[in-house]
C-alpha cells in the first residue's frame, strides 16, 4: 500500500519508507546514535532544502526522534534518563537568550485518554511566570530564570474556537520568546506507540494524529519560534490490517502485494485509530517524563 494512504506524524517513519523503496532523498541529512547503556536510540533528520521538504512532505527543519523500548515501563530511573535526553535536545533548539519567556501549550482533549498528553504535561510543569511577574527573578532565588507559563486550550468541540485563535490571544498579552507545543501523534508502526518521542523546531499541527488537520502552529503562523514535542499514542486502523495481511502475502511480488492490499482494505478503516489498552497510565507516565524534561530545561542546575 502506498505510504500516503497510511498516516504517520513521525519524520523517522517517512525516512524509513524511502529507505525501503531504495530512494535517496536529496537535501535531507540523517544522523543516528544508539546509547547501549541507556537503551535509547536517537535519530536526527535535518531537512535542509525545499526539494527535501517536498519529498518528505514536511517543513524544513530538525526532527529529533528518541526511541526507547522500555519507555512505557514504570521505571523511574529509566524515565529520568529520558527526561535528561529531552532536556538536552530542547535546550539546543531554544533561542540564544539568557532569560527566556516560554509559553508551553498542551494540545489535545483532556477527556480523551490518548489525546490527553498535552494537557497532562502542562499540569505537571513548574510554572514560574506569575512569580517572576510579582516578585522579579529574585523571587525565584536565582540570578537568572526563565519565565514559564502554561496553556491547555482544549479542542474546538469544547471551546468553539480554533486553537490558533486562543494561542494568538494569549501571545498578545504575554509576548513569549518561544512556544513549546505538546501533542499526541499517530505512528505507522505499532512498536513505536508510547515508546517514541519526536522533538522538532518546525512546530506542530493540532489534531494531525487523528486526521483533523488544523492550522499549523509554527513561526510562519505565530511569528515566534515553535518547538513541537509529540508522542505517538494511536495507530491508523488500516495499518494493523495492512501489516497482518502483508505478512501473509510475502510470497507475492511487491507491486502485486501493494495492489492487492489497496483493493482489500476498506476506506472506512482509515478513519479508525487504535491505541493500547494501558494507554491511560502510560500517557500519564509519559506526560510526567516530558514535563520533568522541560522542568530540567528551565530550572538552573537540574539538567
Amino acid at each position: 500500500m502506498a505510504m500516503g494512504r497510511i498516516h504517520t506524524d513521525l519524520a523517522l517513519e517517512t525516512k524509513e519508507k524511502f529507505e525501503e523503496d531504495n530512494v535517496e532523498i536529496r537535501g535531507v541529512e540523517i544522523q543516528e546514535d544508539y546509547d547501549e547503556k541507556k537503551d535509547i536510540r536517537t535519530t536526527v533528520v535535518k531537512i535542509k532544502t525545499e526539494n527535501g521538504a517536498k519529498a518528505m512532505g514536511r517543513s524544513q527543519g530538525v526532527y529529533i526522534t528518541l526511541e526507547a523500548p522500555n519507555m512505557s515501563v514504570p521505571d523511574e530511573d529509566y524515565h529520568r534518563e529520558i527526561s535528561k535526553e529531552i532536556s538536552r535536545h530542547v535546550k539546543a533548539l531554544l533561542p540564544d537568550k539568557e532569560d527566556l519567556s516560554v509559553l508551553v501549550v498542551g494540545l489535545g482533549n483532556r477527556e480523551v485518554t490518548p489525546d490527553a498528553l498535552g494537557p497532562d504535561v502542562v499540569a505537571n510543569l513548574r510554572i514560574t511566570r506569575h512569580i517572576i511577574h510579582e516578585y522579579g527573578i529574585q523571587g525565584m532565588g536565582e540570578e537568572h530564570a526563565h519565565s514559564v507559563s502554561g496553556l491547555a486550550p482544549g479542542v474546538m468541540a469544547q471551546t468553539g474556537m480554533e486553537t490558533m485563535e486562543i494561542i494568538r490571544g494569549v501571545m498578545e498579552e504575554t509576548r513569549p520568546d518561544v512556544i513549546i507545543a505538546i501533542d499526541a501523534l499517530a505512528a505507522r508502526s505499532i512498536r513505536r506507540l508510547n515508546r517514541t518521542i519526536q522533538i522538532t523546531d518546525t512546530g506542530i499541527h493540532p489534531g494531525s494524529g487523528v486526521g483533523n488537520h488544523r492550522t499549523g502552529l509554527n513561526r510562519e503562523t505565530l511569528g515566534t519560534k515553535v518547538i513541537g514535542i509529540g508522542v505517538p499514542t494511536v495507530v491508523d486502523g488500516a495499518t494493523i490490517v495492512h501489516d497482518a495481511m502483508a505478512h501473509l502475502l510475502d510470497a507475492l511480488e511487491e507491486e502485486e502485494k501493494k495492489e492487492f492490499l489497496e483493493e482489500m482494505i476498506a476506506p472506512s478503516l482509515h478513519s479508525m485509530f487504535v491505541t493500547p489498552k494501558d494507554v491511560d497510565e502510560t500517557v500519564k507516565r509519559l506526560a510526567y517524563t516530558i514535563s520533568e524534561g522541560l522542568n530540567m530545561t528551565f530550572t538552573r542546575g537540574k539538567a
